[in-house]
């Protein structure tokens, strides 16, 4: 049987423009503004703003952001401030693109400041909030539509509820593939080092000690996160499939305390439930506005090129996130141990990583070899990360060599201890003793320079 390449794209385009009820949006939107502000607010009031921001003397950079620096500490309170204020006019409805945007730009700033601080879900939050921006989440129970007299419909295109879908769907499954390993399936690493250590929590504790359990709660890890959105995805399966997300989240919450993403992801695969239920939902919430859940404009039209723009769009987008997660396989190695191409891939909870970094200053004139004090330049967080990924070593070589450069070593020479200990195995050295770091340039070399292997 063949396939018309081009009855297929148009196939595609036509159910990307179906109508479909705006409610499932309307919720995603409240749901997921007072998410990031309860987050904000939380970030401020535990001393983060602090931690992370003022008190380093350095910061580690991203590819291409390095010219994003701190601001003050009273701007970057004030920086979180605003997150919280466009976070729930965005959740209201109100300026709703403006809003959405602003969110999404502090937001994503806050992370691109410092490398170390990098999560999965922070990464998550930057790029549903941008997509948020496209869609028309505000046409209905919005204060745009009741301050500001926007035109109110009840329907919206199938693409505004897919595009948000398909990220969810992708973080679970891209999630399951990469614990389809062997250290995850068959040695339960890392949880056979993290369950036991939960044996002080009441009746779990005890089961945490069995032998068994960690290549149990391993394979259901694997299972859930591969499968989870299938059974979402049918109507029959979904009450079921969202209570077991609901204790599976709330299970990790209290054994990894991980933060807000367990009730990102809870909130986040409401999306998946039919329209008829989330208007059911704000039928009883709101019952004087919420209307008979029918069309109010019957024309949602767009033209021929519109329809084609952003299809195009879509695709590309939809392309690049199936596709960019896989590009570890361009590099030689262990992509646990190198992590090159580690981050924006959906790897979560893969690995229990630890290091030892001494770092050695020696000067050409008397070969003197003296001790750097990691402490000097690094908080406790910066340093436990920089130890155990290469890429953060390569920044840290950098920044030591153009200090000892201004306090007068015009050729310092620094060479490194690094040990590393991937999945329970024994620590390995990351580099030979006598490799002198900072004359690798380029990553590229200082890549290749590595024990490419933790075995």
């Amino acid at each position: 049987m063949e396939i018309d390449p081009k009855s297929t794209v148009l196939s595609f385009q036509k159910n990307l423009f179906e109508t479909v009820s705006i409610y499932p949006l309307i919720s995603f939107r409240f749901l997921w503004g007072f998410l990031i502000a309860f987050g904000t607010y939380r970030f401020i009031v535990n001393g983060w703003v602090d931690s992370h921001y003022i008190e380093p003397v350095v910061h580690f950079t991203y590819p291409g952001f390095a010219w994003l620096k701190p601001m003050s500490a009273q701007l970057m309170y004030l920086v979180h401030y605003l997150i919280i204020l466009f976070a729930i006019s965005f959740a209201l409805g109100l300026f709703y693109r403006f809003s959405a945007f602003c969110t999404f730009v502090l937001f994503s700033y806050t992370e691109l400041i410092d490398l170390t601080y990098y999560l999965n879900h922070y990464y998550f939050i930057s790029l549903v909030s941008l997509i948020m921006v496209f869609l028309p989440a505000n046409k209905y129970l919005s204060l745009d539509v009741y301050w500001r007299k926007i035109k109110s419909v009840q329907q919206v295109p199938f693409y505004s509820i897919f595009i948000l879908r398909f990220i969810i769907a992708l973080v679970y499954i891209y999630a399951g593939i990469a614990k389809i390993n062997v250290d995850w399936l068959l040695h339960a690493m890392p949880l056979k080092l993290w369950l036991p250590a939960k044996d002080g929590i009441p009746f779990l504790g005890t089961i945490f000690q069995l032998k068994w359990t960690p290549l149990l709660f391993s394979w259901f890890g694997m299972l859930f996160d591969t499968f989870i959105v299938f059974f979402l995805l049918v109507r029959t399966y979904r009450p079921y499939a969202f209570f077991v997300l609901i204790v599976f989240h709330l299970l990790t919450a209290v054994l990894f305390q991980i933060g807000m993403f367990p009730f990102v992801m809870i909130a986040s695969v409401l999306i998946f439930f039919s329209g008829d239920e989330h208007y059911r939902f704000w039928r009883k919430l709101f019952p004087s506005y919420v209307s008979d859940n029918k069309k109010v404009d019957d024309s949602i039209y767009f033209s021929s090129l519109r329809k084609k723009i952003i299809t195009a769009a879509l695709s590309v987008f939809i392309v690049f996130q199936l596709l960019f997660p896989w590009r570890y396989l361009l590099y030689k190695g262990d992509l646990l141990w190198n992590e090159r191409g580690y981050r924006y891939s959906w790897r979560v909870m893969l690995m229990e990583k630890s290091g030892s970094a001494v770092f050695y200053l020696q000067t050409e004139e008397n070969g003197k070899k003296l001790k750097i004090d990691n402490s000097d330049f690094l908080n406790a967080h910066q340093e436990k990360q920089m130890s155990t990924q290469p890429d953060l070593i390569y920044q840290y070589v950098a920044i030591l060599s153009e200090y000892y450069k201004t306090q007068g070593y015009p050729s310092p020479i620094i060479t490194s201890e690094i040990y590393i200990t991937l999945n329970g195995r024994p620590s390995k050295l990351l580099f030979d003793k006598d490799i002198v770091l900072n004359e690798l340039i380029e990553y590229d070399n200082f890549h290749s320079s590595m024990n490419i292997s933790p075995r």
